[in-house]
Order: structure tokens, then C-alpha cells, then sequence
């Protein structure tokens, strides 16, 4: 079994992930593109008990775009996100997948908010939500 971790810069927070992740999606929100200081942010979904976390972590509740409500986790030392909890799918955990840096991690399999996507980034392989 494949077992990933993700870590933020300093290595005080950590995202121990067993096995493949459920979906990888690429968000273009605007809220994604704040959080990540990026153009979009890269989200791996993994069923909750597959997931073993280490460290202190920061909470922001963030309400998105479609009004759900997730609680990000960052560190507090470093201030980078690690992962995320969405209120509507408790029995889910959002790692980013920037965090495992691995250039080695699956693909993204399907992208959101598209209407906000830089129109420089090509993703024909991925499908649109």
C-alpha cells in the first residue's frame, strides 16, 4: 500500500496518507488562489481514517464560493496549509497536494470554477465540474 506524507515548510505539521487518494482535483477559485498565492490550488481527497495527522495546527473556517464551509489547518510556525476538513463531508480529508511534494503524485482527474481559471492553464485531460 502506498503511503504519502505531506508536510508544511518546517515540518511541524503532518499528513500521513495511506493509500491512493479518492480524487485529485485543481480548483481555480479565487479563494484557492489567495490561499495558495498560486493561480489555483491542487486538492487530494482521502476517506478520513486513511489519513494520520501530526503537529499543531492553526484553524481558519473558510466559507467558499458554493457556501460550503471547510476548516483549513496550517501551521502555526511556518503558516503553510497542509489540510483541510469540508464541514459537508466529515468523513473526508482535503490534503494539498502541493504539500507531499512529489512531482510523482497522480494527476488531477477533474477541475472547479473554471470561470476563474487563468486562461493559460491547460487542463484537457482533467474533467470540468
Amino acid at each position: 500500500m502506498t503511503t504519502r506524507t505531506a508536510t508544511c515548510q518546517c515540518g511541524g505539521l503532518t499528513a500521513t496518507c495511506e493509500g491512493e487518494p479518492n480524487v485529485v482535483s485543481l480548483c481555480s477559485c479565487l479563494d484557492c488562489q489567495r490561499r495558495t498565492g498560486s493561480a489555483f490550488g491542487l486538492v487530494a481527497m482521502y476517506p478520513r481514517e486513511a489519513v494520520r495527522l501530526n503537529g499543531a495546527s492553526s484553524e481558519y473556517d473558510r466559507v467558499a464560493e458554493s457556501g460550503n464551509t471547510s476548516t483549513m489547518h496550517f501551521c502555526p510556525a511556518c503558516g503553510s496549509t497542509v489540510y483541510w476538513r469540508p464541514h459537508a463531508r466529515p468523513e473526508i480529508i482535503g490534503v494539498a497536494v502541493g504539500a507531499f511534494a512529489d512531482p510523482t503524485f497522480p494527476a488531477p482527474v477533474r477541475t472547479v470554477y473554471d470561470e476563474h481559471r487563468h486562461p493559460w492553464i491547460g487542463f484537457e485531460a482533467a474533467t470540468r465540474l
